[in-house]
């Protein structure tokens, strides 16, 4: 009996919601996760990847696959899960979660006769001696010309040495040994992990504290459930991931470590690499196509030996092969969470899932865990293990609430300093050590004001005031970045008395360097450090002691271990309490509990210095008492209260239209459609503070959805009504974006 055509389902990299059915020619060899060129319409074609293969014809006439590549996978079925669940959890198009997925190169450009590959593996020549020789008579021989003999020596010592190893003098004996057959040189690709010849340390010993954690650690594996791992700042929880690494590598299983953000990478990659050589692979958006390609084509290789991946959130994505463990350092960094882009994910959460498909073990850490990840452990859905004491007998850090405006009217407040802090910086540089400076806005000042009528400048695009940057002297825009140069005069009075107001990381460095001149004083945010050689420079200096004072944004809290701090200082509490936003406190206490966890890592005491204007409200006391417990209480009977995360989920929606009426007009029958069946749970429009971005204007909905309701059935209802809408001839060019779980 003759069995029916076969079909396969295709995944194109395209906005669309569903995956399109082809036709498989008899011939054809196609695999799930295999590349091929279908035709789409009269005249396009797309290269997709196979997601399904079957024997359902569908209810119309389907086209036929016209090419298919059939030697190579380039999605694993573990993968093509994953993708799935993120498309559908996250209402996001399947073939944008592709085109997030894998490496730019790897994405074709089909025509009708082939695959046009866009990627070529970068080589490097390798060298070995000639097998057929005779070592010692050519070794004689060769003694008369320096350069060949040295060249020759190196190689029969080494057995074989890729020519990147050998100095530009050494370059054409190379090439003179290679013609007269004593040498071999054979093309060989690049290494893409990191360049570590030897390990040189044994395992970490933990503490007796430590210990106990590992054990309950490894308890909870075995029973298959998500760990958090609850450990105040400098408590070793690195130490503890070394030791957990060792125990699947050594099984010949993979590892992927996450880390919200590529500047903590720098450091951590050091400590790794000292313990694990050459099985590390870096894993970011700053490397370059070429580089990401190579790494996802190795990653799919089945015979390779296992491999640490230590990268940010896209690389969840990789072709893992036999996933041992997951490491989510830092989990509750909001950097886990894509927002700006399709598909707009969490890679923590994703990692959980992904934790899931492999049935493997994964752990969750973290100083001050989300909300979320704690009222999953305190209701036994993860397994909570906790670190309270301080690794290296680190000593307890000692706390001053700075009272800005108490200072201010007794005359104790030089420039955005009070005494108090400048007192401790004194006293740190002083007995040589460092301190770390944390205020969350970059440039010079956030605007420029005139001061005679009260005019500041905003962006031509954005609805947003412009920071002044006085290293280049000119106004930026943080949403667009538009920059244009400082106008002389007023626009609305002609004034020219005109001055920058607030401040920024570039302001503060300038003041502490007129205030403390003989202090090395550096700056560590996206102006200073905008490539890989930036950042490690940064760190380098701090870690070698030529930085006395570091001044930054958040990257100077992401996770950083720097021997010689003492001191830390959070310069404006109140800006990150004072936002309208549920998520704000518990933010503000994580950050703050971030930059004051710098300093006294080691033997040497620390101090902290919070200035604000509130020096009693309620998150700045909690985290001079170090109480997360007292921060989660109060949190949690706030969202219970007014019903926000963990007891409900949220999806938000966001709206632009370059024309303001379409735009209202489309919130007004969102609104409309949407009240229909929520009610209540629909919260909005909300016109945001920054209600133009690139010319578009925009407006804001929140849904809640109780925890008990079906949010699947929730999605399915919104996903008809976007839908419905965007085929309505009148917002055709209004745009909806759908954010699942937004942070």
């Amino acid at each position: 009996m003759e069995l029916p055509e076969l079909y396969a389902d295709i995944i194109l990299p395209l906005a669309i919601r569903s995956v399109y059915t082809y036709r498989v020619p008899n011939g054809y060899n196609i695999s799930l996760g295999s590349r091929v060129t279908v035709p789409l319409g009269k005249n396009k074609y797309y290269t997709g990847i196979v997601f399904r293969i079957h024997r359902n014809a569908p209810s119309y006439d389907t086209k036929s696959i016209i090419v298919s590549d059939e030697t190579h996978i380039y999605a694993t079925k573990e993968q093509l899960t994953l993708w799935n669940w993120i498309s559908g959890y996250y209402m996001c198009p399947l073939g944008l979660v592709y085109r997030a997925a894998l490496p730019s190169s790897l994405k074709l450009s089909g025509n009708e006769q082939e695959l046009t590959e866009k990627f070529a593996y970068k080589t490097t020549l390798r060298y070995s001696i000639n097998p057929k020789i005779d070592i010692d008579e050519k070794s004689k021989e060769l003694k008369k010309y320096k350069r060949q003999s040295e060249v020759f020596d190196l190689l029969v010592a080494n057995g074989a040495l890729e020519r990147n190893k050998f100095e530009r003098t050494q370059l054409p004996a190379l090439a003179v040994l290679e013609k007269k057959g004593y040498i071999i040189a054979e093309e060989k690709k690049l290494d893409r992990t990191i360049s570590k010849d030897s390990i040189s340390k044994k395992m970490p010993l933990l503490t007796e504290m430590q210990s106990g954690s590992f054990e309950k650690i490894k308890k909870s594996f075995s029973e298959n459930k998500p760990v958090l791992l609850h450990g105040v700042t400098g408590s070793g929880k690195t130490e503890i991931y070394i030791n957990l690494i060792d125990r699947y590598l050594v099984q010949g299983r993979d590892v992927l470590y996450l880390l919200p953000e590529i500047a903590i990478t720098s450091q951590l990659i050091t400590r790794l690499a000292d313990y694990f050589g050459e099985r590390i692979i870096i894993y970011h958006s700053k490397i370059n196509n070429t580089i990401r390609a190579e790494i996802y084509l190795r990653m799919l290789e089945r015979n390779r030996e296992s491999v640490i991946v230590v990268g940010v959130r896209s690389s969840v994505f990789l072709p893992f092969n036999n996933l041992g463990l997951i490491v989510v350092d830092e989990e509750h960094d909001a950097n886990y969470k894509q927002n700006d882009t399709a598909p707009r994910y969490n890679a923590r959460d994703s990692a959980v899932i992904l934790a899931q498909i492999f049935k493997t073990n994964i752990i969750l850490g973290s100083a001050t865990p989300s909300i979320e990840s704690y009222y999953n452990a305190v209701n036994n859905k993860y397994s909570l293990v906790e670190l309270t004491e301080k690794y290296h007998g680190s000593n307890n850090i000692q706390y001053i609430i700075s009272d800005v405006l108490r200072a201010s009217k007794r005359g104790e407040k030089i420039s955005h300093f009070t005494s108090e802090l400048i007192r401790e910086i004194q006293s740190t540089i002083s007995e040589k050590n460092q301190a770390i400076l944390f205020q969350n806005r970059r440039g010079y000042s956030p605007y420029i004001e005139c001061q005679e009528c009260g005019c500041t400048f905003f962006c031509s695009d954005c609805n947003v005031s412009m920071t002044y940057h006085k290293s280049h002297k000119s106004l930026v825009c943080h949403y667009c970045g538009k920059k244009e140069s400082i106008p002389h005069r007023c626009t609305k009075c002609g004034s020219n008395n005109i001055k920058p107001m607030g401040f920024g990381t570039e302001k503060i460095e300038q003041e502490l360097k007129s205030l403390f001149p003989e202090a090395a004083i550096d700056r560590f945010d996206l102006d200073t450090a905008t490539n890989n050689k930036q950042f490690r420079k940064i760190i380098s200096d701090m870690e070698s002691g030529k930085t006395d004072i570091l001044v930054g944004t958040q990257m100077v809290t992401k996770g950083f271990d720097f021997d010689k701090v003492t001191l830390s200082a959070i310069l404006n509490a109140d800006n990150m309490l004072n936002i309208p936003d549920f998520r704000a406190q518990e933010r503000g206490f994580q950050t703050m509990m971030q930059v004051t966890g710098r300093a006294g890592r080691r033997n040497t005491e620390g101090t902290a210095v919070i200035q604000t204007s509130q020096p009693e409200h309620p998150v700045i006391v909690q985290v001079r008492n170090n109480d997360y417990q007292g921060m989660f209480r109060s949190q949690l009977m706030e969202r219970h209260r007014f019903l926000y995360p963990p007891f409900c989920r949220l999806i938000s929606f966001t709206l632009k239209n370059r024309n303001k009426t379409i735009l209202d007009h489309g919130a007004e029958v969102f609104a409309k459609e949407l009240r229909h069946v929520f009610g209540r749970r629909l919260l909005g429009p909300d016109i945001p503070a920054i209600d133009k971005i690139r010319n578009e204007y925009i407006c804001e909905f929140l849904l809640k959805i109780e925890k008990e309701k079906s949010f699947s059935e929730a999605k399915k209802i919104i996903t008809g009504l976007v839908d419905k809408i965007n085929r309505t001839d009148t917002f055709k060019t209004l745009t909806v974006s759908i954010n699942v779980d937004p942070q």
